[in-house]
């Protein structure tokens, strides 16, 4: 395979460094490089890394907390919770908090904001990724108290809360925000859209007072161009750098992130609804050939869209591997059956989703050219992107294939299955009614029995729908400052908490 370069990176990034340095002075604000530039803020759609990354935990906060650290349920907006009955949880809500327009934080926002995330008029990322199939219904106790009744049983309703963003009663439940309000310890203060977020700190927040005291978010395409604004001393993180960029031992770090890279398919358009092509997309691709050159040497094949900690991984699957012969004969075989496999195929990907897209794109069509498919590769914007990734699928939609990354951090496969693969789900290109059951009675059961469901849904889609190409469980690059002291973790991807950095005492 060949090693892509990507000259006008490089040439950014050196124009850059020829303006020489202009190092952060001894403010307390600090300047993030993100990769992609947001279309929307609103608190519904925190299960977006670019809106996440900003505003979760940070301006809106949730109930319930994952640590990154050991995958624990820890309190955040709630205290405590308890289990009544199979379907119904009480929490006790923490007391003395506001949110940053005055207005009381209590039962009643919670309720609101349960309300709010399932309103089906309402365009939220959150209830299709997390909540779909579920019915919440709070009920008010008191200021202190609420009560969740739950249809289905969901015996992991802690974890599920954890993805949801509590907002004011006053937040309209039917119609997105662009200026989103919580609790958090940081107050969103401006939104220039295509440049910058800045989100100022909030004097009034309950917890510990954060050091950074505003920290703003500026958008920059070119990995090499965000590496270099830290080199610099224009921005102090770069989170999400690529590979070639992360040359500098003394700054730059690897973590593990949640995402996993997967290519979708168009399950029901001529030739991807055959099975054999389905496969041989697979057989194609060399893995192996990425790892350590355009992609980092960290990242891991994957053979399912799951990380192998998370609940329902199934540890008996194993990558598809490399065998471009195995894939010609499944294409001539489809062929002779009047299989129109000479159609073009079109690979879609959006900038800024992953570090060096355009040279993963490209030999992935060179690998499947080679095998005799015929594919072309073209880049869109996020919202065209995430309209055609999205359920319900135009019926006259062209033979269509998505480079598209999967993040689970809550420690439970719920969070994929039905939001990738059922029926019902807003990203899925399936209905199966044996792969179905298997996700609704995994979804009911605890322990053991959960486990057993939800690998047998994954040992399904693996063996028996080959719905999509399973490409890597990646990891991350960062570029941190010399001011300050942040180790990114598993969660940096989709919640960078602006309260864990610290700044460096001077010398």
């Amino acid at each position: 395979m060949r090693h892509w370069i990507l000259p006008g990176a490089a040439i950014a990034a050196t124009l850059w460094l020829a303006a020489g340095p202009a190092f952060a002075d001894a403010s307390k604000d600090i300047t993030i490089v993100v990769p992609d530039s947001i279309d929307n803020l609103d608190p519904c759609r925190s299960a977006r890394n670019d809106v996440g990354r900003i505003i979760k935990q940070n301006v809106t906060e949730t109930l319930t907390e994952l640590k990154a650290e050991d995958g624990s349920i820890q309190p955040r907006l709630a205290t405590s919770w308890q289990q009544l009955d199979a379907n119904t949880w009480r929490l006790k809500l923490r007391t003395g908090v506001t949110f940053h327009d005055g207005s009381p934080f209590d039962a009643n926002a919670v309720a609101r904001s349960i309300d709010r995330t399932l309103n089906p008029k309402l365009d939220c990322i959150n209830r299709q990724k997390f909540f779909g199939g579920v019915t919440l219904t709070p009920k008010v106790i008191d200021a202190e108290t609420i009560e969740i009744a739950t249809t289905p049983p969901q015996p992991i309703l802690p974890t599920l809360l954890s993805t949801m963003t509590v907002v004011p009663a006053s937040t309209p439940v039917d119609q997105s925000v662009k200026n989103p309000v919580g609790t958090g310890p940081y107050v969103f203060k401006d939104w220039q859209p295509g440049q910058k977020v800045t989100l100022e700190r909030f004097d009034g927040y309950w917890g510990a007072k954060p050091e950074v005291e505003r920290a703003i978010f500026v958008y920059r395409g070119e990995s090499a161009v965000a590496a270099a604004m830290v080199t610099t001393g224009e921005a102090d993180l770069a989170p999400y750098i690529a590979v070639q960029d992360a040359t500098n031992t003394k700054t730059d770090v690897s973590y593990l992130n949640t995402d996993t890279a997967q290519v979708v398919l168009a399950n029901n358009v001529p030739p991807l609804n055959d099975m054999r092509v389905r496969k041989a997309l697979n057989l194609a691709v060399d893995r192996q050939a990425f790892i350590g050159t355009i992609l980092s040497k960290d990242v891991q094949p994957a053979s399912q869209l799951v990380l192998p900690f998370i609940n329902g991984y199934a540890p008996d699957l194993k990558p598809w591997p490399y065998d471009p012969d195995a894939a010609k004969k499944l294409i001539a075989a489809a062929k002779a059956d009047g299989v129109p496999v000479d159609r073009e195929l079109t690979l879609f990907g959006r900038p800024g989703f992953l570090p060096n897209l355009p040279d993963v794109m490209s030999a992935l069509a060179q690998m499947w050219q080679a095998v005799g498919l015929n594919v072309k590769t073209q880049m869109i914007e996020k919202a065209q992107f995430i309209k055609l990734v999205s359920a319900p699928h135009p019926a006259d939609r062209p033979a269509s294939m998505f480079l598209n990354l999967h993040d689970n951090a809550s420690g439970d496969a719920v969070f994929t299955l039905f939001f990738k693969y059922s029926s019902k789900g807003g990203q899925s290109e399936l209905a199966d009614p044996q792969l179905d059951a298997l996700i609704v009675e995994g979804g009911q059961a605890t322990g053991d029995r959960r486990r057993d469901l939800y690998q047998q849904a994954f040992r399904r889609i693996t063996k028996d729908i080959v719905p999509d190409v399973m490409l890597f469980h990646l990891v991350g690059n960062a570029r941190v400052g010399p001011r300050i002291e942040f180790k990114p973790n598993a969660l940096t991807n989709n919640e960078l908490q602006i309260a864990t950095i610290r700044f460096k005492p001077k010398s």
